[in-house]
């Protein structure tokens, strides 16, 4: 296995004027301008006395810059901190000083809703959108910040070569980076990421998921989640391709518009935008009179099913050889037709604390409703006597896997096995041949269409501590959140509340409930259940009867 920042290093100076990274339809570095733009930090990083362990936190938009302020930490041996940017201000305060970060790279309009005084251990911070420093609590970071030009030229007379960038591969089992896995209400666990699961991660995509220098991918999912910071960024960095930001939620029409302009070699997603696209561009075809009898016509069927395929694979650009899923399930009528028009998908399976890959197979050997194999470097075992027929825990061991969850022993000691495994939460069944099939998930996760981690309970105990409410559940239904709410109907009648003012309540439960979420587990709706939510006999909520 080679070390991904070895890898890094030598395309750097393979490909040095090739375009490593831009913004779509926007800014754009070279290898050798990003690797010049890394040094310039590391110089200030140095200056400013940030050591090699120090936490550096990074609170952007998806941007080139943002891959630029990561790959300055991640090459100095700082650990890196990504944090969402559609945390909530209050949360990203907390993650920074929970994490002990030291540096913070943001956007200028964030910094604006941040607190400093909340965040004690944070010496400056940074902004993404032009590099130009935005906070210094002393100093000396200033010093750095206004020598750090001069101090550039005066390390490199001649000129930053690529015989100049050297980056440390000595490092394999220290923490690379801490990704946060929640933030919003409850208490955060922080994942350490050590520098040789990353190198394992993408390792494997190399070698399964071949790519090019002068090759595109179109990276659309957030930077912060281990999916989109590994496949989207990392490794098809490591393998000379241009990485074009998106920089907004992927909308079909965007999306697709993105894709046919840069003709990616591969597409990286969760199944909720594949669904969209299958409904928005495919269904309304399926669904018209004449063609509902065609498509059950043998031969006649395979030709319209080839032309179908033919103009999805246009609409993604034309050069697509695969597409990944991952993150949740795809929808098993939908899946069933993506079979018949042949179009080369697979889904893989992963977490955070496996940095994050689990489970994966190419599109030509996978089998419908898995998740694919076991990856490399790692084993997946089921807690169950009959692992092949009874559903039980999937369990995971191997370099791919965490080593632990930051400042947190308690939650740490909780997710591992007596002898070691890794537990995940989620049920399923390995078959004869190795494939992996997830039966349901424990944590009752809901993955947004950007790739964003969900957790119900968070938003049903913000829905709980509203006036008149009882008790919650919330849902997703066609990726739109819904909020179940079971009233105190006797309150409410004490209080004097007719059906119009029980109306407004409504409302004011909905927006005050809203008002301290980040903007992609805000709930849509709310409606009103008749009687309480149906419980097992530990007293917790039937989920499953309320999907």
């Amino acid at each position: 296995m080679q070390h991904y920042l070895t890898r890094l290093e030598k395309m750097i100076r393979s490909h040095w004027d090739g375009q490593a990274l831009s913004d779509f339809r926007g800014e754009s570095f070279t290898f050798g301008e990003m690797a010049a733009r890394i040094e310039k930090f590391h110089i200030l990083f140095e200056a400013a006395g940030i050591r090699k362990g120090d936490k550096i936190a990074v609170c952007a938009r998806n941007s080139a810059r943002w891959a630029v302020s990561f790959l300055a930490s991640n090459t100095y041996e700082a650990v890196t901190v990504p944090i969402l940017a559609d945390f909530h201000p209050e949360s990203i305060n907390s993650l920074v000083d929970h994490s002990e970060s030291r540096l913070l790279f943001t956007d200028t309009d964030l910094w604006n809703k941040l607190d400093p005084a909340k965040m004690p251990l944070l010496e400056g911070a940074v902004s993404v959108n032009d590099f130009s420093l935005l906070y210094s609590r002393g100093p000396k970071l200033e010093k750095a910040y206004a020598e750090m030009s001069g101090l550039f030229g005066k390390k490199y007379p001649e000129g930053f070569s690529a015989s100049d960038v050297r980056y440390p591969a000595d490092n394999w089992e220290k923490t690379a980076l801490i990704n946060y896995t929640s933030g919003t209400t409850s208490a955060p666990k922080g994942v350490m990421i050590r520098y040789d699961s990353l190198s394992s991660n993408i390792e494997f995509g190399i070698e399964y998921m071949p790519c090019s220098p002068g090759e595109k991918i179109v990276s659309m999912l957030p930077l912060a989640h281990m999916y989109g910071m590994v496949f989207e960024f990392l490794y098809p960095l490591c393998g000379g391709v241009t990485i074009n930001f998106l920089g907004k939620a992927p909308t079909p029409s965007l999306l697709l518009g993105a894709m046919a302009e840069l003709k990616p070699y591969l597409i990286i997603t969760v199944p909720l935008v594949m669904e969209k696209i299958f409904k928005n561009s495919v269904q309304p075809v399926l669904k018209q009179p004449a063609m509902r009898v065609l498509v059950h016509i043998p031969l006649l069927n395979r030709v319209i099913f080839k032309k179908i395929h033919d103009k999805l694979m246009n609409a993604f650009g034309g050069q697509v050889r695969c597409i990944i899923m991952g993150g949740a399930a795809l929808n098993p009528e939908v899946e069933a037709w993506f079979r018949k028009f042949r179009l080369p998908f697979t889904v893989g399976y992963g977490m955070t604390e496996g940095a994050p890959l689990f489970g994966y197979a190419p599109w030509t050997e996978f089998v419908p409703r898995s998740c694919g194999k076991k990856v490399d470097r790692i084993d997946v075992r089921i807690d169950s006597d009959d692992p092949q027929r009874k559903v039980g825990e999937i369990q995971v061991k191997g370099v791919n896997v965490m080593e632990g969850y930051y400042r947190n022993p308690e939650a740490t000691a909780a997710a591992f096995t007596e002898d070691g495994w890794l537990k995940t939460g989620d049920l399923g069944v390995i078959d004869k041949d190795g494939n992996i099939f997830i039966r349901g998930r424990s944590k009752n996760m809901i993955l947004s269409s950007n790739g964003q981690n969900i957790y119900p309970e968070e938003l049903e105990a913000i829905l709980n501590s509203q006036p008149y409410v009882v008790e919650s559940v919330v849902v997703d239904r066609g990726s739109a959140l819904v909020g179940l709410v079971y009233l105190d109907s006797e309150k409410m009648n004490q209080d004097g509340l007719d059906e119009e003012a029980v109306k407004n309540c409504l409302k004011e439960i909905l927006a005050s409930a809203n008002k301290d979420l980040p903007s992609y587990s805000k709930i849509s709706k709310l409606e009103v259940q008749d009687r309480p939510f149906e419980k097992t006999p530990k007293m917790s909520i039937r989920r499953f009867l309320y999907k």
